[in-house]
């Protein structure tokens, strides 16, 4: 049994309204194990004996459509890798205020020129590094919530779906993970 994430993008933040209820009954129905939600922005994490997170996140993004006529991207990491994630953060040592760290989960790693071709908006003092299928980003003089170095902003220029979580989310998943 190994122990993942899964992430929802753009649940409860905008139209999209999903009810943690029903994504944990949906997950649990697909015959994973030990479902947990955190917080109301589509987090859960569960255990399972299906080793690819592809199919995983297909699963459950199939569920969400059939069940709830839900078109929501879903991204999942294992365990392992969310502590990793949560291990390697190049800012963490630079800031006190996790809502100022960030981190973008991409569906699948950038292509070389268009992480090269990522810069920040004009004006703006944000800090960021992309490792693989993440982009660990640093709000030096503001948060997230004025930028516009956004999700949106990512996705569009790196040309993958993505998701972020502030930093305190990020070590909360990476804990539910390892439990």
């Amino acid at each position: 049994m190994t122990r993942y994430v899964a992430l929802l993008r753009g649940v409860n933040v905008g139209t999209t309204r999903l009810a943690m209820a029903d994504l944990r009954r949906i997950v649990s129905d697909l015959g994973h194990e030990d479902v947990k939600t955190y917080l109301q922005s589509g987090n859960v994490a569960f255990g399972s004996t299906v080793r690819d997170a592809e199919k995983l996140a297909a699963g459950i993004e199939r569920a969400l459509t059939d069940e709830l006529a839900l078109t929501v991207p879903v991204l999942v990491r294992s365990g392992r890798e969310l502590a990793a994630i949560a291990g390697g953060n190049p800012y963490a040592d630079r800031e006190d205020d996790p809502t100022r760290l960030l981190v973008a989960f991409l569906a699948t790693a950038p292509t070389k020129s268009t992480v090269d071709a990522l810069t920040v908006p004009g004006g703006e003092n944000v800090s960021f590094t992309v490792t693989g299928r993440e982009v660990f980003l640093h709000y030096v003089d503001g948060g997230y919530g004025r930028s516009k170095f956004t999700n949106a902003y990512l996705e569009k220029k790196l040309g993958v779906v993505a998701t972020t979580r502030n930093w305190k989310s990020v070590r909360a998943l990476a804990e539910l993970a390892a439990s």
